[in-house]
């Protein structure tokens, strides 16, 4: 088998759209980290949400209802993301970047992969797992530091005002970050090409970074399995494995 067979058609169109494109940019979701062991949020069988009302368990009111469980469901959570490792799809997109070929990563995922993979601009809009505030004074804490927090009721609680502590994720309820919605709208606006990897597209505002890409005239790329809102506007979509479909993006670059 020769190197152009190990690739697929897509993947040879989509490298040609790097290679052609001036400013690239990338927009991933959560089934960019699936191979890394983490579940999705809405597939059937699989999704986080399959079996639990996320509007009960990861909605801002719900921390404030009843902290104690909100992190009955979400400490296990924190545990089991800090123990993931970045799988190629992660280690493909840092090696663009580190190429020259990608300006940036804009992520939904708030696992941290796509830094601990290499990639050195990541705006990260949902937040991140990397650290927890206290919603009373603003302290912050080291995830690693949050484990001591916790009283014998289950809830982090600030040693210094003995506020409520809080991921530093956005929850249901609240708005996204402004200073990084406002770089991912700036990425998304000054693209040559917006490449969508393991996104639904179907979460706004996020969902309408690709409109503002397109109507800059950018071109646009999807590479994720099922269907999204976007696919009739994509200059070429690749629905194969996430880590294969961008594995063979490098092999034809």
């Amino acid at each position: 088998m020769t190197l152009q067979e190990t690739f697929s058609p897509g993947a040879t169109r989509l490298a040609k759209l790097i290679r052609e494109s001036r400013s690239t940019v990338a927009l991933t979701g959560a089934g960019v980290s699936v191979p890394s062991g983490i579940p999705d949020f809405r597939t059937p069988g699989t999704g986080i949400w399959e079996n639990v009302d996320p509007f009960e368990v990861a909605h801002i009111d719900a921390f404030h209802r009843d902290t104690a469980r909100f992190w009955k469901f979400y400490r296990p959570r924190f545990d089991q993301l800090g123990s993931k490792t970045p799988n190629a799809a992660h280690a493909a997109l840092a090696e663009l970047e580190t190429r020259g070929l990608l300006r940036a990563v804009v992520t939904q995922n708030i696992d941290r992969l796509h830094r601990r993979a290499g990639s050195e601009r990541v705006v990260e809009v949902h937040g991140s797992i990397e650290t927890c505030s206290c919603t009373t004074c603003g302290s912050s804490y080291g995830r690693e530091a949050v484990g001591a927090l916790f009283d014998e009721d289950g809830v982090a609680t600030c040693p210094c005002c003995m506020g409520k502590v809080k991921p530093d994720v956005v929850l249901f309820g609240e708005l996204l970050p402004e200073a990084a919605m406002e770089q991912a709208n700036a990425l998304c606006e000054g693209c040559d090409l917006l490449i969508c990897v393991g996104s639904s597209l179907e979460v706004y505002p996020v969902a309408g970074l690709p409109s503002l890409a397109l109507n800059r005239g950018a071109r646009l790329a999807i590479v994720t399995q099922g269907p999204t809102p976007y696919d009739r506007d994509a200059t070429v979509k690749l629905e194969g494995d996430v880590v294969d479909e961008l594995q063979g993006v490098l092999a034809a670059l």
